[in-house]
């Protein structure tokens, strides 16, 4: 399984779960110019008391429905504070 992931809080609209974006930077193979991935993660949060732009760290756990298969660890900053 997948180790813990660096992110930031893009969502917060559904209940008990918020979407954590996690940015990968990348290679192209022939252009050899460096390229940033940005995957959506749907993360189980029983406290709700994240805003968009936090950053946090999540871990992979059993699936708790159809998207959430991720939870939250720890809440590392908030930008705007």
């Amino acid at each position: 399984m997948a180790t813990e992931k660096l992110g930031r809080v893009v969502s917060t609209s559904m209940q008990s779960t918020v979407i954590i974006a996690v940015d990968a930077r990348v290679t192209h193979k022939r252009y050899k110019k460096v390229l940033t991935r940005t995957k959506r993660y749907a993360v189980h949060n029983k406290e709700l008391d994240l805003k968009i732009g936090d950053k946090v760290t999540i871990r992979p756990i059993k699936p708790i429905s159809k998207t959430k298969k991720w939870e939250l660890v720890n809440f590392l900053e908030n930008p705007a504070t």
